[in-house]
């Protein structure tokens, strides 16, 4: 494994490749953290349950856990596969996913992988390298969500480092991985909400940042979406608000109420991007994917679940939650997408409709995941893509 500090993956040919390329796996993080998913936390680990056993259906599953958790990970992982047994799931099929799952030692604050990870670039052939970017709870001093990242900021260059997996040090600069979206050839976007933060980079121009990204990702063209999703406190990860789904075709998270919040900032972002082209010139076919019909909101008994720490950030009955159906997650062959249930049961089907018909040759597969954002994501937030590779070439 080798650090390069020396030089930038554009230099040597590496750029970022679309989320819907072919992968190797996913890498997840166990949820334990009672400030996101609370004392009780059953539906949590439902809901992270019913994603492990897609990605293992599809791919590898690179699980991170802490040592004083790794023995629970491990169990509840053996659990999931002896209760798909009972429901007559072949031998063939229960060992394949048993042989995908890794579960590695390393230790976070929590289990937001799209942020903490590294994020992926590829050379060519199959050839992979990581990024290892700064991490300082979505603002630190300035806005941050807990006191404590030092766990967090080190997951991405520990995971390289046990997977002997060349990276790019690209720190100190500070970014998540949910606040970027990559067509694979040659455009990424951003929200200008999240990347212009205060907490972030703050000695940066936008010109500066923008440089940054073109070298480390290999892009040609960074498209700034002025906002995200509205209450979204990751200072609004265009991941919640708009995605590819090919090169030149996105989804972009809409609402015809004039008189939800979401409406204005939304309606920014579509007209942004019917006035800009993609690093090749195209203009942009912009899918509406409407939000939740009713908002997600915390109610008591959701609040009585958690445990804050101090310094954390709280929440408070009737807080609307960022709830997005563009925060879901390709697999190999299919794409995840976030359910809500309850009175948006409607709104659910209608995401998966629309889903459906862009990715034609996907399963496209609804996760119940009010769990998830109740702890402040979403899909897409607990999950980070490893390309297609061919690591035994590189060694």
């Amino acid at each position: 494994m080798q650090k390069i500090t020396d030089r930038a993956p554009v230099m040597d040919g590496y750029r970022m490749p679309a989320e819907f390329a072919p992968h190797d796996g996913t890498i997840m993080i166990y949820p334990v953290r009672p400030g996101s998913w609370g004392k009780d936390r059953s539906a949590a680990l439902k809901a992270f349950g019913d994603i492990f056993l897609e990605i293992l259906r599809r791919e590898n599953l690179y699980l991170l856990a802490s040592k004083e958790d790794f023995e629970e990970a491990r169990l509840f992982l053996d659990t999931l596969i002896v209760k798909m047994k009972v429901q007559g799931t072949d031998e063939d099929t229960l060992k394949l996913m048993e042989d995908r799952c890794l579960i590695l030692p390393i230790e976070s604050d929590d289990a937001w992988a799209r942020d903490v990870g590294p994020t992926f670039v590829s050379g060519g052939d199959k050839q992979i390298r990581g990024i290892n970017w700064s991490f300082n709870a979505w603002g630190g001093e300035v806005d941050g969500l807990y006191a404590s990242w030092d766990k967090d900021d080190k997951v991405a260059e520990k995971f390289l480092d046990m997977c002997e997996i060349d990276f790019y040090d690209a720190a100190p600069f500070v970014l998540e991985g949910g606040s970027i979206h990559s067509d694979g050839e040659g455009t990424v976007m951003v929200t200008e909400s999240c990347l212009l933060s205060k907490g972030r980079n703050p000695g940066l121009t936008k010109q500066q940042i923008e440089d940054i990204l073109k070298e480390y990702l290999g892009a040609k063209k960074v498209l700034w979406l002025p906002y995200g999703i509205y209450n979204d406190e990751t200072n609004e990860h265009v991941d919640n608000v708009c995605a590819f789904t090919s090169p030149g075709e996105v989804v972009l998270a809409w609402t015809d109420k004039e008189d939800d919040p979401q409406y204005e900032m939304s309606k920014a972002d579509l007209e942004y991007l019917e006035s800009v082209t993609d690093a090749k010139g195209r203009n942009i076919t912009v899918h509406k994917l409407p939000i939740p019909d009713k908002p997600v909101t915390i109610t008591k008994e959701d609040l009585d679940n958690y445990v804050f720490e101090e310094g954390e950030d709280e929440r408070e009955i009737g807080e609307r939650l960022a709830a997005s159906y563009v925060n879901f997650y390709y697999i190999n062959g299919a794409a995840l997408v976030p359910q809500f249930g309850g009175d948006n049961a409607e709104s659910d089907k209608r995401a998966l409709d629309i889903l459906g018909k862009l990715c034609k040759d996907r399963e496209v597969i609804g996760i119940d995941a009010r769990a998830i954002l109740l702890g402040g994501g979403n899909i897409h937030c607990i999950t980070q893509q490893i390309p297609e590779n061919d690591l035994g070439k590189q060694q």
